[in-house]
């Protein structure tokens, strides 16, 4: 199960603080899209996400969007951040991660992945060398497509939660 843990778990992306990251010797983000940045399908961004990423840039950490959707999808959406993609990324196998790492000009081990998904996002992430940061998912899920995942990944959370993975947020609180 360990290849299956995050490194850290946050209630969502905008609870990733530039302390968290310092502490974790990270200076780039490989950022998923769907549940993560804005609902499934959504070219809106959650509340707050635009913003988050320009104080993480103005921070001086890296970001660049990684995602199994198609550029058609990915795009438009990057834009909108004006972030660098990779879309058909084919996680949880290492080639997107390993070309986002490159184009960032970063090492693996100063890289983590932001992602809302156990089984390709930090799956992905750790196979890859780099750290995971594992979000709740947000936004509306269809059942029959995510409910079955999201059954799966129920251990790996709840496990991650009994090892004290859960950063602070914000508030201070602990999700």
């Amino acid at each position: 199960m360990a290849i299956l843990l995050p490194t850290v778990c946050v209630a969502q992306a905008t609870d990733i603080t530039l302390e968290l990251l310092h502490s974790m010797g990270v200076r780039a983000l490989i950022l998923d899209v769907d549940n993560t940045l804005s609902g499934h399908g959504s070219q809106q961004p959650f509340e707050g996400a635009l913003e988050w990423t320009q104080r993480m840039a103005q921070g001086g950490i890296r970001m660049m969007i990684v995602s199994n959707n198609f550029q058609k999808r990915v795009e438009p959406f990057a834009q909108r951040f004006s972030l660098p993609f990779v879309s058909m990324a084919m996680k949880p196998f290492p080639v997107g991660y390993s070309r986002a790492v490159g184009a960032m000009g970063v090492r693996r081990e100063e890289t983590a992945a932001v992602g809302d998904q156990v089984f390709t996002d930090i799956l992905g992430a750790n196979l890859s060398g780099i750290r995971s940061i594992l979000v709740v998912p947000q936004g509306n899920e269809s059942v029959l497509r995510f409910g079955w995942r999201r059954a799966l990944e129920k251990p790996v959370r709840e496990k991650a939660k009994r090892l004290g993975l859960w950063a602070e947020r914000k508030d201070g609180t602990k999700k």
